[in-house]
C-alpha cells in the first residue's frame, strides 16, 4: 500500500473511509480519516482498497457524495436476476459496469457497498459474490419479515406499556385528564405470559432472561418480585394476585364446549337411570347451610314408622342423574376434583349452571336425591338403614343462624327439627363411646369482596353440630353398605393416634391448648377401596358421600352405590377406583394447600391493615421453647400464628399483642407484646 492511498476500515463495527498516510512498524499503515482523526491499522482490518488514484483526506467528503447517490438496493435485485439467469458470479467491478455502465472509483465503491450490505440476493466466496438461488432468496425475506414483525411487535408492546404505566401514574396521582386508553394486541399477549410465569415462579422460570429484558426495557429490575410490580402497575394483575392459585395445576375457567354441553345437558336431560325413584315429597326437608352457599347438596327430615320408631332421612344431591362417568362434564369434575373455596370466592368442581341448578336441592321444587334412611337405637347405634335413589320437595332453605334460634326457641311447628337435633346429641355421645376424639379448636371464616376483608369465628353452634353428626352418620351407613357388599367405593380411614398420657395432658390447661396438643398427634387420613376404622370419628367404616357437587370422590362413590342399587354393574373396577382416587387425592390435597396459602395471605393483610389495633391472645404450645419461639391464637380472629418472645409466658397464657410487621407476599409477620411502656410511647407518639 501507497501513500495516499484511500482504503475502507471500521471504527467499532461501523465502515469508515480513510487515507494511507505513513507505515507504522513493519506492517501497520497510520490512516487519517475524513474528520483529521488517525488511526493504526493493520492489514487485515482493511475492508476495501479503491483501486486507484491518490488523496487526500479532504477528498473524502467529495468521494462519499460521488457514491451515495448509487448505492440504490433495488438496483441490486435487477443484477440479481441477470446474473442469477446466467449462472455468473460478480465483484463490484464487474457490478459497476453492470450497473452503471462504467467503472470509476466511486462508482465500483458504491457496487462494493450494495454488495458488503446486501443479505438477500448474493452470498460472498472470497472476493466474488455469487447470487442466491430463488427459494433461497425467498427464504430470507421471509426471515427479514419475521425479523421485522418481531421488532414491530417489540416496540408495539413497549410503546403501549408505556402508556399503561402512565395510566398508572396518573391514577395513583388521581389526574383523571391524563388517562389513556391502552389498546392491547394479541400479539403482546405471549409477551406479558412470560412475565406472569416469571412472577408466579421466580427463579424455576425457563423463561427468565426474556422476561428481564422486558423488565430492563421499562426501567425495572431484574427480580421476579419486580415483575410482579410491573404487571401490577400494567393493570395486568391486582395487587392481591393469587400467586398460590397459579403456581397449581387447579384450572380456573370452564371450556367453552363444556359450557355449551350443560345448557344442551339442562335443556335435554338423559334418560333417568333410576325411573323408580323413591317418591319421598310428602316429607319435611330442611336444608341448612351458609347464607352464602349456592350448592345445596343436603338436606334433613324426620320420619315416623309404623311402629312408632322414628327414622332420619338424609338427602344428598344427585348429580349423577345429569351425567354418565366418562362423559365429558364428568371428565372436567374429574380433572377439577373438588371445589376450591377461597376468600375472594370458588372456584367449582362442576360448571355453575349445574351446580346450583338442577344438581341443588332447591327450595320449593322437586329434586332428584340419594336418600339414607337411619334408624337408631336409643343410644345412637345403627339398628337399621335404607338407601334409595329418590325425589324429594325441600321445604325450609335455611342458614345455621335460622335453625340456632328455632332450636333456641323450641318451636312446637317444627317438632321433626327439634328430634333429629336431639338424634345428633345422642349420636356424638354414642361416637364418644365408640372412641371418637373431640377437638374444638375456633374455624374462622375469611371473606373478601372488593378488596373489603371480613373474618368471623365459626361457633360450634347446635345448628353445626347437627349438621356435621348427620353427614357423619350418612357416612358411617354407606360405608356399611360397601362393605356388606364388598364394593369399591373411596373408604376413608385414620389410623389411631399416639395421644399423650391423661397424666400428661391433665398438666396442661383444659380447652385449646389440650385440644392443640392432641390435635398436633392426629395422624393423616387416608383413602383406599378398602374399608378400615376411622379413629377420630370412632367408626369402623366411613366414606365421604354427603357432597357429590363438591368432591370427584363423593361423586364416584355415588356412581358405585346407585349402579349396585339398581342392580347394574359397577361402572369402576376395583383397580379403577384406586387409580381414581390417589389421582382424585393428590389433586384434592393440592386444592386444600391453595386454600390454606390463600387464607393466610388475606389473613396477614388484614392484620396489616389493622397494624394499630391490639389484638388478645392465647398461648397454644411451643414450636421452639428453646428459642421461645411458640404458637398463639388471636382469639377473636380464630388465626393461629408463630411469635417470638423474650420472657417466654406459660401455656394457656393471656396477654396482648400488635403487628410490628406484617408482608402477606413474603408470608411475613411479626407480632410483640403491648406492654404498658408501649402503650404509653403510643400516647405520647
Amino acid at each position: 500500500m501507497e501513500k495516499g492511498t484511500l482504503i475502507e476500515f471500521k471504527v467499532q463495527g461501523v465502515p469508515r473511509l480513510g487515507v494511507a498516510d505513513r507505515p507504522e512498524g513493519k506492517k501497520n499503515w497510520v490512516v487519517i480519516d475524513g474528520s483529521g482523526h488517525s488511526h493504526v491499522l493493520h492489514p487485515r482490518q482493511i475492508t476495501y482498497t479503491v483501486e486507484s488514484g491518490s488523496y487526500q483526506s479532504s477528498d473524502i467528503a467529495g468521494f462519499l457524495g460521488e457514491v451515495e447517490p448509487n448505492i440504490d438496493p433495488d438496483n441490486l435485485e435487477v443484477a440479481w436476476e441477470f446474473l442469477r439467469e446466467a449462472g455468473e458470479s460478480t465483484d463490484p467491478a464487474s457490478l459497476a459496469y453492470l450497473l452503471f455502465s462504467e467503472q470509476s472509483p466511486p462508482l465500483c465503491y458504491a457496487a462494493y457497498c450494495l454488495l458488503n450490505n446486501d443479505k438477500i440476493f448474493f452470498k460472498r466466496k472470497g472476493d466474488r459474490y455469487e447470487p442466491r438461488s430463488v427459494k433461497q432468496v425467498d427464504e430470507v425475506r421471509h426471515q427479514q419479515a419475521r425479523e421485522a414483525a418481531r421488532k414491530q411487535e417489540w416496540e408495539g408492546i413497549l410503546v403501549r406499556s408505556q402508556q399503561a404505566l402512565e395510566t398508572h401514574r396518573a391514577q395513583s396521582s388521581d389526574a383523571a385528564g391524563s388517562l389513556v386508553s391502552v389498546d392491547w394486541q394479541k400479539t403482546d399477549r405471549s409477551r406479558l405470559e412470560l412475565l406472569e410465569r416469571y412472577a408466579t415462579l421466580g427463579e424455576d422460570c425457563s423463561q427468565k432472561v426474556a422476561a428481564q429484558e422486558i423488565l430492563t426495557a421499562l426501567g425495572y429490575g431484574p427480580g421476579a418480585e419486580e415483575a410482579f410490580q410491573l404487571l401490577v402497575d400494567l393493570g395486568q394483575w391486582s395487587p392481591h394476585e393469587n400467586l398460590a392459585l397459579r403456581r397449581s395445576q387447579i384450572p380456573i375457567q370452564i371450556p367453552d364446549e363444556i359450557s355449551v354441553m350443560v345448557q344442551q345437558r339442562i335443556n335435554n336431560p338423559p334418560p333417568d337411570a333410576d325411573a323408580d325413584r323413591l317418591d319421598l315429597t310428602h316429607l319435611k326437608v330442611y336444608t341448612i347451610d351458609d347464607e352464602s352457599t349456592r350448592e345445596i347438596d343436603d338436606g334433613l327430615s324426620l320420619e315416623t314408622l309404623s311402629d312408632g320408631r322414628p327414622r332420619i332421612w338424609v338427602h344428598i344431591a344427585d348429580p349423577t342423574r345429569w351425567l354418565l362417568p366418562g362423559d365429558d362434564i364428568d371428565l372436567e369434575a374429574r380433572r377439577r376434583c373438588t371445589t376450591v373455596y377461597l376468600p375472594t370466592g370458588m372456584i367449582p368442581m362442576f360448571p355453575e349452571a349445574l351446580a346450583t341448578g338442577p344438581m341443588s336441592l332447591r327450595q320449593g321444587e322437586v329434586c332428584c336425591a340419594l336418600s339414607f334412611g337411619i334408624v337408631l337405637s336409643e343410644a345412637g347405634a345403627v339398628e337399621d338403614y335404607d338407601i334409595k335413589a329418590s325425589l324429594i320437595k325441600p321445604t325450609y332453605r335455611l342458614t345455621y343462624e335460622d335453625v340456632d334460634e328455632m332450636l333456641e326457641l323450641g318451636l312446637k311447628a317444627e317438632p321433626e327439627l327439634n328430634a333429629i337435633a336431639d338424634w345428633a346429641k345422642r349420636r356424638r355421645e354414642w361416637r364418644k363411646s365408640q372412641g371418637a376424639i373431640s377437638i374444638n379448636m375456633p374455624e374462622s371464616s375469611i371473606k373478601v369482596i372488593d378488596e373489603e376483608i371480613t373474618i368471623d369465628v365459626l361457633e360450634n353452634s347446635q345448628s353445626r353440630q347437627t349438621v356435621a353428626e348427620m353427614m357423619i352418620l350418612t357416612g358411617e351407613v354407606a360405608a356399611r353398605y360397601g362393605e356388606a357388599h364388598a364394593l369399591a367405593i373411596p373408604f376413608r380411614s385414620q389410623p389411631e393416634p399416639e395421644l399423650p398420657s391423661d397424666n400428661e395432658l391433665l398438666q396442661l390447661p383444659s380447652g385449646w391448648v389440650r385440644d392443640s396438643a392432641i390435635r398436633r398427634c392426629m395422624p393423616r387420613s387416608e383413602m383406599g377401596i378398602n374399608p378400615a376404622r376411622h379413629a377420630t370419628l370412632g367408626l369402623d367404616y366411613y366414606s365421604q358421600v354427603t357432597s357429590p357437587i363438591r368432591r370427584y370422590t363423593d361423586l364416584l362413590a355415588h356412581f358405585q352405590l346407585k349402579a349396585h342399587l339398581r342392580g347394574d354393574s359397577l361402572p369402576f373396577s376395583p383397580e379403577e377406583m384406586t387409580e381414581l382416587t390417589q389421582g382424585v387425592s393428590t389433586a384434592a390435597y393440592e386444592a386444600v394447600t391453595v386454600e390454606r396459602q390463600t387464607k393466610r395471605y388475606w389473613a396477614l393483610e388484614f392484620l396489616r391493615r389493622e397494624g394499630n389495633h391490639s389484638w388478645p391472645v392465647m398461648l397454644l404450645r411451643w414450636l421452639r421453647e428453646h428459642e421461645n419461639l411458640g404458637l398463639v391464637i388471636i382469639e377473636d380472629l380464630g388465626l393461629e400464628l408463630a411469635m417470638r418472645f423474650e420472657t417466654p409466658p406459660v401455656l394457656g397464657e393471656r396477654f396482648d399483642v400488635r403487628v410490628v410487621h406484617a408482608n402477606p407476599r413474603q408470608d411475613f409477620i411479626r407480632l410483640e407484646l403491648v406492654t404498658d411502656e408501649v402503650v404509653a410511647s403510643d400516647a405520647v407518639a
